[in-house]
């Protein structure tokens, strides 16, 4: 991996994402591009700019002038932490300023990236309600190369967890994220699938094992009985110091147990790195 892009809101950067991309760039010798973003509305969107303008112009001079000097002194002052932060952790950072629609510059960005860091209460929009946010949805269904979900705070990783269900899609993230992250290759790796027996095939054992066990020393697999949802939620909540892998399902999993209100209460109890891939 040569490249790992982070997202981050020009004037309100998320510490803990940063510090997370600073682990990962360090871990794998990674450059790190900060995406510095700036919410500019849609030039085609005439109805909302139209508003805007009218509430903006409804403000005093004086005030306009403040408020943007401010807001520029803010983004620079963020900029500059960013960099000494990187400095500080020895990964080598570039800074992108985007200015334009959040959602899409990052969509457009990830093209170019190994891998994409966000922190899923970054927002752009006054009607934020909690995590996964409505740009965190939308950059996980469009990015186009494997999303990181920052965690609160940053832990170094003891065990990495993939989780599989027998489809073509969690098998391509176990083998992104294999191929992205070789430094982890002495780090205890759990397959965790959950069916309603709660037990692993044999064949699907050996065929793991056949294949792992030339990049990890440390196999073990594990089966969950019961719901998707709840076994797994349940089971997140109890784990500690993991990275967790997720394919495509994965996405879906996030955007339905995560638009419930313990969403905030998830994200800051589970404290997970959670990585997803698809196809």
């Amino acid at each position: 991996m040569e490249k790992i892009l982070i997202a981050v809101d020009a004037a309100g950067m998320e510490k803990n994402a940063v510090e997370f991309a600073c682990y990962l760039g360090r871990l794998t010798r990674s450059k790190i591009t900060g995406l510095f973003l700036e919410n500019m509305l849609s030039a085609n969107d005439r109805v909302l700019q139209e508003a805007a303008d009218y509430e903006h112009q409804k403000q005093p001079l004086g005030n306009r002038i403040e408020n943007y000097e401010n807001r520029k002194q803010l983004i620079e002052k963020n900029i500059s932490l960013f960099k000494e932060k990187c400095i500080s952790e020895e990964t080598i950072c570039h800074v992108h300023r985007n200015r334009g629609v959040p959602e899409k510059e990052v969509v457009m960005e990830s093209r170019f990236a190994d891998l994409l860091v966000i922190d899923p209460e970054t927002s752009f929009t006054p009607s934020y309600r909690g995590a996964p946010t409505a740009f965190t949805r939308y950059v996980l269904k469009n990015a186009e190369c494997p999303v990181v979900i920052a965690p609160k705070s940053c832990t170094e990783v003891e065990e990495i967890v993939f989780t599989y269900d027998r489809s073509a899609s969690s098998v391509f993230a176990m083998k992104q994220f294999t191929y992205l992250f070789p430094q982890l290759h002495s780090k205890k790796v759990t397959i965790l699938q959950v069916s309603e027996t709660g037990q692993w095939q044999d064949e699907d054992k050996y065929i793991f094992s056949e294949w792992l066990k030339d990049h990890y020393r440390d196999l073990h697999f594990e089966a969950l009985k019961g719901e998707t949802d709840t076994a797994l939620l349940d089971y997140l909540l109890r784990r500690k110091h993991v990275f967790l892998a997720m394919g495509a399902y994965g996405r879906n999993y996030l955007s339905q147990v995560l638009k419930h209100s313990r969403a905030r209460l998830l994200i800051a109890t589970v404290n997970l790195p959670i990585f997803i891939a698809h196809r």
